[in-house]
């Protein structure tokens, strides 16, 4: 296992997914200190200034809402081994399909844990640079933000996880990374307007990560289109328990379920 993991590490580092993901992850960060330095009162519709709890809460939840863009590179990791033909060689060199499996799973949460704390790092450099330039303080104690940011790191970590079971699954490299997109993007959102489906939400992928980054804006918004009073979403340590029940179960449906299958 030790070896594979190596070798999945090898193969990161050897293509290009290391430098976008690199690059994606610095522009993640550097984004919320351009928010910030926009201010948040100044968008359309206007959001809660960066001196109050609710305003600095919004612009470190939009961070963890972009907490997709490590699920698809997850996603590209796996399933482009299926679309270039590669996972024969993969197959070849690790037989027993679910140690490789495994490594990869492994292998890329830690890429997904780096990723976090990359974007996290940088949005907090941004962030405290941008209040410094404004003359305003932020709404919450520095460890607060710190903690939050934290948060939104192990998120990623988990999306990352996440995505590589999806790219085991369904193979085709465009299809799962529409899934993945289409899902968080647009399904979830859907479902949040659908009077009897939304009380779901709090226990759903988004609705557990808003939970554990404290990002509610979504959720308000969705409220405030529809003239009903929003669904209470789960406390932070909840949300990342049922968050991290999705990626385990997610990870084990991925090594289990291609074992009888034909890799090509």
């Amino acid at each position: 296992m030790t070896t594979l993991i190596s070798a999945e590490w090898i193969r990161l580092t050897s293509s290009r997914i290391w430098l976008w993901g690199g690059v994606a992850a610095l522009a993640s960060g550097a984004l919320i200190g351009l928010l910030a330095l926009v201010g948040p009162e100044n968008f359309d519709p206007p959001l809660p200034p960066l001196e109050t709890a609710a305003g600095t809460r919004v612009l470190l939840g939009l961070l963890g809402f972009l907490a997709c863009l490590p699920a698809l590179f997850g996603t590209a990791a796996v399933a482009s081994e299926y679309r270039h033909g590669t996972v024969t060689t993969t197959s070849l060199f690790a037989p027993r399909r679910w140690t490789w499996l495994t490594a990869k799973l492994l292998a890329y949460t830690a890429a997904g844990l780096v990723y976090g704390f990359l974007a996290a790092a940088v949005a907090a450099a941004a962030l405290f640079s941008a209040a410094a330039i404004d003359g305003v303080t932020l709404g919450l104690p520095v460890g607060v933000v710190l903690s939050l940011l934290g948060r939104v790191a192990l998120t990623m970590a988990v999306y990352t996880l996440l995505g590589v079971a999806i790219g085991a699954l369904l193979r085709n490299q465009v299809a799962a990374m529409a899934v993945v997109g289409g899902y968080l993007y647009a399904v979830e959102t859907a479902l949040t307007m659908i009077p009897g489906v939304k009380a779901l939400y709090p226990l759903l992928p988004g609705g557990a990560t808003a939970a554990l980054t404290g990002f509610t804006y979504l959720a308000d918004a969705v409220a405030g289109q529809t003239g009903e009073p929003a669904v209470p979403l789960l406390s932070a340590p909840a949300g990342g328990a049922v968050l991290v029940g999705y990626a385990l179960v997610a990870a084990a449906i991925a090594v289990l379920a291609p074992l009888r299958r034909d890799i090509t």
